[in-house]
């Protein structure tokens, strides 16, 4: 563990050299962010955490987790940091819990994240948009000639608001072969041709959609010339150094770990195991702080842009649920904010949750479906700051 802390302590040293371009604004436009000089805008350091306060941390996360979590049938990985420190880091389990001669997880077993990759494919358009690339506003009839649906455009794909129906549902509806697994290209070519009917309006409320995040992938490829596997290695894993991290395609799920049910049960690929940009990322606790840190200091994306991608988009009810740019939010009455994305695939759950105001940060993976990750995360913010509300289920 000290030897990562360091290393991350290396990353934060090495971005400070790096980063001299901070952004100024967002207009009301959607136009890219203009980049000054500030001196003003400093880069993050992590600091180590005294002894005693990274006893006192540790020994509440373990006692909330020996209560909850590690008290059942957990197969996983655990991972809390401060200031970018790990304070807590636990691997429980094999990758294939039938096996009892199966490998240990251990800190470089890749797991599927689910829709915890959402906020990675959002950050690959929001660079692209910072980059002059493309546009928020952009209607996606300019990257899928023949798009039949009105009114969409990227950033109603990027925060739920496209009103697009879901394929996870209308393709087993359709003609589709239940055990042949579709691609991206696939599902764009069912609503260009079935049209099935969209659940609402464009930009009218928020709807989940695993659909809008598929055609943000297909966009990606569009802009960059390259496959999304290719554009997220080049632009965001190997820069970032996220050694354990990476995209799979169709067909390249039984090489890597697999889910599993409660029972042990193998769970059952199928059509939807296929699109990538909704899900289908791997990665590593480590990994995925490691994502966490290049967020906080701008090596993603620059503070302003970060900061669209933060902003609630979603208010027609109140409450302190909302999402932004492939971010969800919990405003708390008390002042408090997390920003955070959970996933759930098949057996697969993971909680990713960033603390702003204690700059504190909370992993849970699994590869054996387990309900209990999304509430022990959310336990996991008391230990920070004075957080309340009702505890979420497994929403993605």
């Amino acid at each position: 563990m000290q030897h990562f802390n360091q290393c991350l302590l290396k990353n934060k040293l090495l971005s400070i050299l790096s980063l001299a371009l901070i952004c100024s604004c967002h207009s009301q436009h959607n136009e890219p962010p203009v980049f000054k000089n500030d001196s003003s805008q400093q880069a993050l350091l992590a600091q180590a955490l005294p002894k005693g306060e990274l006893d006192k941390y540790h020994s509440a996360i373990e006692q909330i987790l020996n209560k909850s979590l590690l008290r059942g049938s957990f197969n996983g990985a655990i991972l809390v940091a401060k200031n970018g420190n790990v304070i807590y880091e636990k691997y429980v389990g094999l990758q294939d819990p039938r096996k009892k001669n199966a490998d240990s997880i251990t800190a470089e077993t890749p797991f599927q994240i689910a829709s915890t990759g959402k906020t990675m494919t959002s950050a690959a358009i929001l660079k692209l948009w910072q980059e002059g690339k493309l546009s928020l506003d952009d209607n996606v009839t300019k990257y899928f000639p023949g798009f039949p649906y009105e009114g969409i455009t990227v950033k109603t794909l990027l925060d739920h608001r496209s009103g697009l129906p879901n394929y996870l549902y209308y393709i087993e509806k359709g003609e589709w072969d239940r055990k042949k697994q579709a691609t991206n290209t696939d599902i764009l070519n069912t609503l260009v041709n079935w049209k099935p009917a969209k659940a609402a309006n464009a930009d009218r409320r928020f709807q989940y959609c695993n659909t809008n995040y598929v055609l943000l992938a297909l966009i990606v490829e569009k802009v960059s010339g390259l496959s999304y596997p290719e554009f997220m290695k080049q632009n965001i894993f190997e820069p970032l150094g996220m050694k354990n991290t990476f995209v799979i395609s169709l067909g390249e799920q039984a090489a890597h770990m697999q889910s599993f049910q409660a029972n042990n049960s193998l769970w059952s690929l199928d059509f939807s195991d296929g699109p990538y940009g909704d899900k289908n990322i791997y990665s590593t606790p480590r990994d995925l702080l490691l994502w966490d840190r290049a967020l906080s200091d701008g090596r993603v994306v620059n503070e302003k842009t970060l900061e669209a991608a933060y902003t609630p988009y979603s208010n027609e009810k109140p409450g302190i649920h909302n999402y932004g740019l492939g971010w969800r939010m919990l405003d708390y009455p008390s002042g408090k904010k997390v920003i955070y994305h959970n996933g759930h695939w098949h057996g697969f759950n993971s909680a990713f949750a960033r603390l702003p105001d204690e700059d504190a940060t909370i992993i849970i993976i699994s590869n054996r479906h387990n309900n209990g990750v999304y509430s022990t995360a959310k336990k996991l913010y008391e230990v920070f700051g004075n957080y309340n509300g009702k505890v979420e289920e497994g929403e993605e």
